[in-house]
């Protein structure tokens, strides 16, 4: 039984899993919506929600942390400036999942991730 375990494990390895969060955040943070299955959409939003709040902190410590997470340099320096400004009164939920019906060939659940 699972009983207290808190993390998603996405059905894969620890180191792949991290890699997949890490993508996943990455490409959100980057083009500030993207479809997914709802499993990875629920994965991820913990990951972003402390990135935002990390840029939102705004020190260095906060920025290499950001920096050692995600993959672009230039999506960081985005997170920081723009983005830390666009959530300075909103103290969570920075991110909004909507279920976009079923996959063609497996029938796992889509949905669309957008940063709210």
């Amino acid at each position: 039984m699972r009983h207290g375990r808190k993390v998603r494990r996405m059905n894969r390895p620890q180191d792949q899993r991290r890699a997949a969060l890490r993508a996943l955040a990455t490409n959100l943070l980057r083009e500030k919506s993207i479809d997914t299955t709802v499993a990875n959409a629920k994965a991820v939003a913990p990951e972003i929600e402390r990135l935002i709040k990390l840029a939102r902190r705004g020190d260095l410590h906060a920025r290499r942390q950001a920096l050692a997470f995600i993959y672009d340099r230039d999506v960081v320096k985005d997170l920081f400036s723009a983005t830390a400004d666009r959530y300075k009164e909103r103290n969570s939920g920075f991110t909004r999942i909507i279920k976009n019906g079923f996959r063609r060939g497996d029938n796992a659940p889509l949905a669309i991730m957008q940063l709210v």
